[in-house]
C-alpha cells in the first residue's frame, strides 16, 4: 500500500515538473489554457444536465401524485412538460463543448471559449430557477395544495422554453457569431 502511494507521489511530482517545463514551450501554454477552458465548460454542462435530470425526476413524482389524485385535467399538460424536459435535458447532455480538433475547418478561438464559459454560467442561474420552481410545485403537491397545478405547469413550460431558446444561442457563442 505504501509502495503504491510512493509511486503516486512520484508521478505527481514529475507531472508538475513536466508541466512547468512544457509551459516554457511557445504555444503550449495557450493550448493548455484552451483545454482547461473546454474542460470547465464540460463540467458546467454536466452540472446543468444533472440539475435538469433531478428536476425531471421530481416532475415525474408530481405526475404520479396528480395521477393518483385523478386530476386528469392537468395530466396531459404534465406529460407534455416531462417530454419537453426529456428533450431539453438530452440537448444539454449532447451539446458540443467547445472542442475543435487540429484538422477541423472551424477553430474555436480562445476569446470565444471565455464568452462561452460566461454564457454557460448564466445558464446555471436559469437552471437553478427551473429547479426552484419544480421544487415549489413538488412541495405544493406533497401538501395536497393542487389548486394552482395548471398555472405551475404553464409557468414551468414557459421557463423551460426560455431556457431552451437561450441554450440554442450557445452554438453561436461558441463560433463567435452571437
Amino acid at each position: 500500500m505504501s509502495e503504491k502511494k510512493d509511486f503516486y507521489e512520484k508521478a505527481k511530482k514529475q507531472m508538475r515538473l513536466s508541466e512547468r517545463i512544457l509551459a516554457e514551450i511557445p504555444g503550449f501554454r495557450g493550448y493548455k489554457e484552451k483545454e482547461l477552458r473546454r474542460e470547465s465548460d464540460r463540467l458546467i454542462r454536466n452540472h446543468l444536465y444533472r440539475k435538469l435530470e433531478e428536476a425531471k425526476g421530481d416532475l415525474k413524482n408530481v405526475f404520479q401524485k396528480l395521477s393518483d389524485r385523478r386530476l386528469f385535467e392537468v395530466l396531459t399538460d404534465m406529460d407534455r412538460l416531462i417530454a419537453k424536459f426529456d428533450r431539453v435535458t438530452e440537448k444539454v447532455n449532447h451539446a458540443s463543448y467547445g472542442y475543435a480538433g487540429f484538422f477541423n475547418i472551424i477553430k474555436i478561438e480562445e476569446e470565444n471559449l471565455d464568452r462561452m464559459m460566461d454564457f454557460d454560467s448564466q445558464l446555471v442561474d436559469e437552471v437553478d430557477k427551473i429547479a426552484a420552481e419544480v421544487g415549489k410545485f413538488k412541495s405544493e403537491v406533497a401538501k395536497q395544495e393542487i389548486k394552482n397545478a395548471k398555472t405551475r405547469i404553464q409557468n414551468l413550460t414557459e421557463t423551460l422554453e426560455a431556457f431552451e431558446e437561450t441554450f440554442d444561442k450557445r452554438q453561436e457563442v461558441i463560433l463567435g457569431v452571437g
